[in-house]
């Protein structure tokens, strides 16, 4: 009997479920400069899972390396989701859609 399957799912779920609170984060603390560090963590896990002989974790680090380049269209959504309300936003930061900042003319055209 070989329990793989159910490592790899296991970790599949702990994976994504920890991407989430750091989407979260990131785009409350960064904004969407966010996603330059989801690409570049998806880069390294990627050529990581190719590098690793162990098919066990050469699985979880492929899952975390396509996470992360999911993470990239989350911080996008994030965004959306503050500017709904529907999340907190940061009183530090200015958001494209705020009149005082430089970046509302351009989303308006």
């Amino acid at each position: 009997m070989t329990f793989d399957g159910l490592i790899i799912g296991l970790g599949t779920f702990l994976i994504i479920g920890l991407f989430h609170p750091i989407v979260i984060k990131g785009e409350y603390h960064f904004g969407r400069r966010f996603g330059w560090c989801f690409l570049i963590a998806g880069v390294l896990f990627g050529v990581a899972s190719l590098l690793v002989s162990n098919v066990l974790v050469s699985s979880l680090l492929g899952v975390a390396s396509f996470s992360s380049f999911w993470g990239i269209l989350e911080v996008r959504q994030q965004e959306r989701r503050v500017q709904k309300g529907w999340f907190p936003r940061n009183p530090k930061r200015t958001y494209p859609w705020d009149a005082a900042s430089p970046d509302a003319e351009k989303q308006r055209e």
